[in-house]
């Protein structure tokens, strides 16, 4: 049986498994959060240069773990595309 000072350890280590669970996925969220406000920042910067839905797929899909950064041209190479009628 467990005494007073056992059950206490364990309802202790109960609640510090459930906190660390529920804030790596409010990690997770802000992250893809972040993620989508950059698509959007990015789109109304580069117009109809840039694919906002693709952005905004690609951070659900990788649930924000690789942010794109409007003015660094590697993050958002995939993202890029030369209009059809542009002359």
């Amino acid at each position: 049986m467990l005494n007073s000072s056992n059950r206490m350890i364990v309802l202790l280590v109960m609640i510090f498994v459930v906190l660390c669970l529920t804030t790596s996925v409010t990690d997770a969220e802000r992250n893809i959060g972040v993620c989508l406000r950059n698509c959007a920042q990015c789109e109304k910067m580069y117009d109809k240069y840039f694919m906002g839905q693709k952005c905004a797929d690609f951070c659900v899909k990788y649930k924000g773990k690789l942010i794109p950064d409007c003015e660094d041209e590697i993050s958002i190479r995939p993202f890029l595309q030369t209009p059809e009628n542009d002359y």
